[in-house]
């Protein structure tokens, strides 16, 4: 009974590896063992900053927040619990909207919260 080689099928499965690591440098383009090493941990980095992104953009809502609201005096965190207090249910990603291109509207929201605090 003859041995079972490879064939087309392993050359197949190392091309696909081979060919998700395009781009990359040195070896790990061009030798199989190294290139799915490389590629595995990619998949990992991929995964964890898709997560990551969304931490990102909150850091950058909450920034633009806090930079506007001190233009009005106050501070960000006074700004969010007096908003709460108000019942105003705006999500950060709309309150910096409203920042950057609405600063008349940002204004109201501020006083409103201001009131909210004030009682």
């Amino acid at each position: 009974m003859p041995r079972v080689k490879g064939g087309t099928v392993t050359r197949q499965r190392r091309k696909r590896m081979i060919k998700l690591a395009k781009g990359y440098r040195g070896s790990k383009h061009i030798q199989f063992k190294v290139a799915k090493q490389q590629v595995m941990k990619s998949y990992l980095y991929a995964f964890r900053d898709r997560r990551k992104t969304k931490t990102n953009f909150r850091k950058l809502w909450i920034a633009r927040i806090n930079a506007a609201a001190r233009m009005n005096d106050i501070s960000y965190s006074k700004l969010m619990h007096g908003l709460k207090l108000a019942e105003v249910e705006v999500n950060r990603k709309m309150l910096a909207d409203l920042a950057i291109s609405d600063s008349a509207a940002f204004t109201a929201l501020v006083e409103e919260a201001k009131q909210a605090l004030a009682k």
